[in-house]
């Protein structure tokens, strides 16, 4: 089943590994101390460094050490909902802006990395989105083009007959193509925003848990492992790695355990075969699988929820090959090189969300597709910091929801993801 070479670390760190803790001291005082150094602390970092604010990123493990480093580098428009079901909720123009934010985020990555000449093997390859029921099926083609009244995706439905032209696999009843769609490297990626941070003039410290946020007369008063700091102004930047340092985000973010296979290394003709393109994949699953062939090719990563609690991933590995190969029945015997996990912030209503409480900032909730979005919404709240007007979002104007005696603890996952299994396996 395992290599012998097996690691429960991410197929990523064998190209960009963790930066060695280094020695560094606190500066006293800073006009923006931003907790959290993955995608959405070093954009909202590149931003107030930018604006001519001294900038400090506070990091309890290494840097990037949580999702930024560990997801599946799958590059989408992040918004779930439709915008019929947004309009329903929120109004016309709430919900048109919503969705621009979503279609904003994926042209922000791509103008980013291309501008900073980031090297993260990104491409535009698309992603074919399987339909795992000739119902879901049907409502893929049916909802065809309900977003384009605000935007224009070009997406176009596969029938199974076309499918092996997509996807080498007799799991799925056809699907659809979004064709703007991409991949990167995570772990690429998070180095190269992690020297664009620096270079223009961000400090990052890492290794340093902040163990308390409070208010004082002349902003924040933050006590750390390596002493306190003072700043004018604080963005949490924690995502599904939020804890009791912020209860009140704590209540409305729920942590969730994703985790990732990488293949051994396969034959050209097999790779050619089941995955014919460079697409990223996914399903209508409720319990959604996400996979890809890695970035030279030589592996498929392939990952999901696939355990009702959280839990080790050499316990996951083996059910993650399991679903591997009921797509892939040739993969069977293929061993797996590296299986890791790490958390998604996800929210009640399924949005990501971005706020300011009296210089206390916020963005965070990305729902499992942080690479784009925690990108634009860290810039996004960045600028809110600088006090740019451009950063005011969509996000900014809606609710953030918690739940009745929810405190951080998502004591109803393993029911939800039981009751999600049985709709998956019954097609509804």
């Amino acid at each position: 089943m395992f290599t012998t070479d097996f690691k429960e670390t991410p197929y990523w760190w064998d190209h960009a590994p963790p930066e060695p803790k280094a020695d560094t001291t606190l500066p006293k005082q800073v006009d923006v101390a931003i907790v959290g150094s993955g995608y959405t602390g070093l954009h909202a970092a590149i931003q107030t460094a930018k604006a001519g604010r001294s900038t400090l990123v506070i990091e309890a493990e290494a840097a990037g050490y949580g999702a930024s480093t560990r997801n599946g580098g799958q590059v989408s428009t992040s918004i779930k909902a439709s915008l019929p079901q947004l309009t329903k909720k929120y109004g016309p123009q709430l919900a048109a802006e919503i969705l621009g934010e979503g279609q904003a985020s994926l042209t922000f990555i791509k103008q980013f990395i291309d501008d900073e000449k980031v090297d993260c093997d990104f491409q535009v390859v698309g992603r074919f989105h399987g339909a795992h029921t000739p119902k879901q099926y049907q409502q893929l083609a049916n909802g065809l083009g309900v977003n384009r009244d605000v935007f224009s995706d070009d997406a176009f439905i596969v029938p199974r007959s076309d499918q092996p032209t997509e996807l080498g696999t007799e799991a799925y009843h056809g699907g659809v193509v979004f064709p703007h769609h991409a991949s990167l490297h995570p772990a690429k990626y998070h180095r190269g925003l992690l020297g664009i941070a620096r270079n223009n003039g961000a400090q990052i410290v890492t290794h340093c848990r902040v163990l308390d946020l409070d208010r004082d007369i002349s902003g924040f008063r933050l006590k750390t492992q390596m002493g306190e700091v003072r700043a004018k102004r604080v963005i949490l930047a924690t995502n599904g790695y939020t804890g009791p340092l912020s209860p009140w985000q704590q209540r409305r973010i729920i942590p969730i355990g994703s985790y990732i296979i990488a293949t051994e290394e396969l034959p050209k003709s097999v790779m050619d075969r089941l995955m014919p393109t460079d697409r990223i994949l996914s399903d209508t699953r409720k319990l959604v699988y996400y996979y890809r062939p890695s970035p030279d090719r030589k592996r498929i990563l392939f990952g999901g929820r696939v355990s009702l609690q959280e839990t080790d991933p050499s316990r996951t590995g083996p059910k993650l090959h399991a679903e591997l190969a009921r797509l892939f029945p040739e993969l069977a015997q293929t061993k797996i090189s590296h299986s890791w996990s790490g958390f998604v912030g996800y929210t009640f209503d399924t949005l990501m969300h971005a706020g300011n409480d009296d210089g206390l900032y916020y963005a965070m909730g990305y729902c499992g597709s942080g690479v784009g979005m925690a990108s634009y919404l860290g810039m996004r709240i960045g600028q809110q910091a600088a006090d740019n007007p451009a950063g005011l979002t969509a996000f900014n104007k809606i609710p953030f929801p918690t739940r009745p005696l929810y405190f951080g603890n998502p004591w109803f996952l393993a029911p939800s993801v039981l009751a999600y299994r049985i709709r998956d396996r019954l097609g509804v």
